[in-house]
């Protein structure tokens, strides 16, 4: 697995120990992720943050004396790093997606969702850092209203395929959803990767996106579905389009027709 030359340095935030413990324990599995530092409550954090210069926090609301929401607002713009609120209450998601929050998360959290909210850390530093920063009242055009909605209701999909069954040989393979990182067509078959391994399946492109949840799989080109958990990174192209880089280090490429599609990323 391929990760950028330096890691995303990031800043932990939370009244309870246990919680800043078990966020950074979950974040060291990840190799371009560096906990710089932490701090127990608002008035801490705002001293640190001046000197380590995170670029991703994960930041608890309630807090005693200075919580959340004042910790953003006592910031310098020139400080402020990206902001994901990690809490155990919903009521505070429409005012943290109003004050520009790149993710809200629920405890206890939810792997998946820690997951996406890196995936979209990720695209938006490195948009960042090549001078190519996203417009975002077009990329999240949505409200906070319905940012609210889209973060808080991701359960598992009615319609959505847990297993594909994938004949090989003399074999029928069932491969795991999440397993999946992308799947691009050939013809009437279209190729499923995972890993090291590429399974190859008769049927269409559309046929299979019909069957996959469009929140955890979107089509970024006329012959590419790709699975969102696993972009890790995204670099600009000519004419308004963009590569996709996967955790594997492998790139595909989002074309102008799907551009839509940024909103699944972000």
């Amino acid at each position: 697995m391929t990760y950028a030359e330096s890691p995303i340095r990031a800043f932990i935030v939370d009244d309870e120990p246990l919680a800043r413990r078990g966020l950074q324990l979950r974040l060291s599995r990840y190799a371009d992720i560096e906990v710089v530092g932490e701090a127990g409550n608002g008035r801490d954090a705002l001293m640190a943050i001046s000197t380590l210069k995170p670029e991703l926090m994960f930041l608890d609301v309630q807090m005693p004396d200075i919580d959340g929401f004042a910790l953003i607002s006592k910031l310098p713009a020139s400080q402020l790093p990206l902001i994901v609120f990690v809490t155990a209450h919903k009521e505070y998601a429409l005012e943290a997606f109003s004050a520009n929050a790149l993710d809200y998360l629920l405890k206890p959290i939810n792997h998946a969702r820690l997951q996406k909210s890196l995936a979209r850390a990720r695209i938006q530093l490195a948009a960042n850092d090549q001078s190519a920063r996203l417009k975002l009242p077009a990329v999240m055009s949505s409200t906070p209203a319905e940012r609210v909605e889209n973060t808080l209701h991701l359960g598992e999909p009615a319609r959505a395929v847990t297993k594909l069954p994938v004949k090989c040989g003399t074999r029928i393979v069932r491969i795991d959803i999440d397993d999946i990182a992308w799947i691009d067509a050939a013809g009437d078959y279209v190729c499923i990767h995972t890993g090291d391994e590429t399974h190859v399946l008769r049927e269409t492109l559309n046929e299979l996106e019909r069957r996959l949840d469009p929140r955890r799989f979107a089509r970024v080109h006329r012959s590419t579905i790709v699975n969102l958990v696993n972009v890790k990174a995204m670099r600009p192209h000519l004419n308004g389009e963009y590569f996709l880089v996967l955790d594997s280090g492998h790139e595909v490429k989002l074309s102008r027709s799907y551009k839509d599609k940024l909103r699944l990323l972000l």
